[in-house]
């Protein structure tokens, strides 16, 4: 490795004083800091440092005993260069915004225990760099141990390979404590590997499983990173493309982002046929069957998808993984008992899940629309349901301060308990969040939308938060709510004879989002009438007229 190197003079603290004790030592010690010096203001090849180096050792070291000792310190500049080029955590940008690590650091932990078929190795590394992001030093290095321990269990055919992350992330900690000298000991391991394995690149290599390991690391900070964790196990399986964990993350990867986007398509490109795939290539996966499953009932073949909950719960009825999605099937089927009891299970093995209390606020729910459409007389039944749906949502947001989806639904029932100023207060929470994705946001707007119209009887307002979730124009189904409750209220409006220039310029807009050009033509035209001078229904007026022509 053509290393850049400079000197460094070091010295116990408690003895750095600039007199010594005889003239003799004076005399040399200025001698030798001016070599230093020099050392210090040039670079070297590795070979000639040494030559300088040993050469000052030998003349000095006699003259002084321990604990004074002279040691090279890589240039931090090129550390810095190096270190960027590693395939690890810290040069995967995952960012700690994204995440809430306490809550992370648990879910990793749960894995572990709960998922043996899963690759230690992977989430010790994960681990490691949550540590690290948390500010736990030895935490972090006994994570970074427990996955070399792991590479000796579960690849002991390719150790060095599979140990290039866990290299990585060993040189960026130690990088980051301050021991550069052994962060460059982790970066030489990297490059005798990569020399060794004919990479085109001295600090990182073509290795599929380090996709993998990627690809899960991505997923687990959360829907931004979706699409690049797609694309990292869509890379390992150009390499191994019968290989059951590369095939797994890609097809779990996919169902969490038609999930997200709440897609619920069996066509081609789907996530139902990678997940099929993967289910066959390892039936026995406690992660991969019960999300295959639950797939299986969205896109209407419960029945199918009904054998292999059954399957997945006599083979792992104590694994949470498959209690939750089991609960979720269940729930999806209108059995909201055995959904229940699935997730209080569950919920028993990881008191402090987000997601499980969550769920068993939403089977809650469930319960009280199901009362309420039946119009349930027992209000203290109908109270005790809505108490229990805001415990499980505040404790799901409590465990993870960043779950937009639990903040939602905690704010709309504490409109149903006619709680308006909490519920006031929890929307301004997700209103300041930042970098919220457009669907969340829009979905935030719809949500809003919603609890003013109902709630606050503010129909001004529930107009105002749909025609913004609307107005952001990425498609989505938030989006696509936004538009529907837009036009029952404004059309509500107009037939009631309270419609005014604004409505029917809202009305024209969205007759023209749905390419209905002849009703977006009269609306804006009955606008108009009311607003003449209107330049937004005029130039919206103008469009759609010179397109019928075209």
């Amino acid at each position: 490795m053509a290393q850049l190197h400079k000197v460094t003079f070091i010295s116990d603290p408690a003895l750095v004083t600039n007199e010594f004790s005889t003239p003799g030592q004076r005399e040399y010690m200025g001698e030798l800091n001016g070599l230093l010096q020099e050392l210090s203001d040039k670079l070297f090849r590795i070979s000639d440092f040494n030559l300088v180096l040993n050469f000052a050792i030998c003349k000095f070291s006699s003259l002084f005993p321990p604990p004074f000792l002279f040691c090279s310190e890589v240039s931090k500049d090129s550390l810095q260069r190096i270190l960027l080029q590693l395939e690890c955590h810290f040069t995967w940008m995952l960012l700690k915004e994204d995440i809430t690590p306490k809550e992370l650091e648990e879910r990793i932990t749960n894995q572990i225990e709960f998922l043996p078929p899963r690759s230690k190795i992977q989430n010790y590394n994960l681990l490691a760099y949550v540590n690290h992001l948390n500010g736990k030093k030895e935490a972090t290095l006994q994570s970074l141990r427990k996955a070399e321990e792991a590479v000796q269990i579960e690849c002991p055919e390719e150790t060095e390979k599979a140990s290039l992350v866990t290299w990585g992330n060993y040189a960026w900690v130690y990088y980051h404590m301050g021991q550069l000298g052994k962060a460059q000991e982790y970066i030489k391991k990297v490059e005798c590997i990569c020399k060794q394995n004919g990479s085109a690149s001295p600090y990182k290599m073509e290795f599929p499983h380090i996709y993998c390991e990627k690809g899960w690391a991505l997923l687990k900070f959360g829907i931004s990173y979706y699409e690049k964790a797609k694309e990292s196990f869509a890379k390992a399986l150009e390499e191994e493309p019968q290989n059951p964990e590369f095939n797994a993350g890609y097809a779990i990867t996919l169902y969490r982002m038609e999930d997200y986007y709440e897609k619920r398509s069996s066509a081609e490109g789907s996530s139902l046929e990678s997940l099929r795939r993967a289910a066959s290539l390892n039936p026995d996966d406690p992660f991969v069957v019960p999300v295959f499953a639950v797939k299986l009932q969205e896109v209407g073949k419960a029945e199918e998808g009904g054998k292999y909950i059954k399957e997945a719960l006599e083979k792992n009825p104590d694994i949470p993984y498959v209690l939750r999605y089991a609960a979720k099937f269940y729930r999806k089927r209108g059995d909201v008992i055995k959904s229940l009891e699935l997730l209080k299970k569950a919920l028993g093995l990881t008191p402090n899940s987000s997601f499980l209390h969550h769920q068993i606020g939403l089977c809650y729910r469930t319960q009280f629309l199901e009362k309420r459409k039946a119009k349930c007389q027992d209000r203290e039944k109908m109270k005790e349901l809505i108490g229990c749906c805001i415990f499980h949502f505040q404790k799901a947001v409590e465990h993870k301060p960043k779950f937009v989806y639990a903040y939602l639904d905690l704010a709309s029932m504490y409109g149903e308990a006619k709680r308006l100023q909490e519920a006031e207060e929890t929307f301004q929470k997700i209103f300041a969040m930042t970098k919220l994705p457009c669907e969340e946001k829009q979905l935030l707007h719809f949500t809003y939308g919603r609890y003013q119209q109902f709630h606050n009887n503010s129909e001004s307002e529930a107009v105002k938060h749909y025609l913004a979730g609307l107005k952001m124009e990425k498609e989505s189904y938030p989006r696509d709510k936004c538009k529907a409750a837009l036009k029952i209220l404004i059309e509500m409006k107009i037939k009631k004879s309270l419609g005014d220039t604004k409505s029917f310029g809202i009305l024209g807009y969205i007759h023209q989002l749905n390419g209905e050009k002849r009703q977006a033509i009269e609306c804006y035209e009955r606008a108009l009438k009311m607003d003449p001078d209107n330049e937004e229904y005029l130039s919206a007026l103008w469009a759609l007229r010179l397109s019928l022509q075209s």
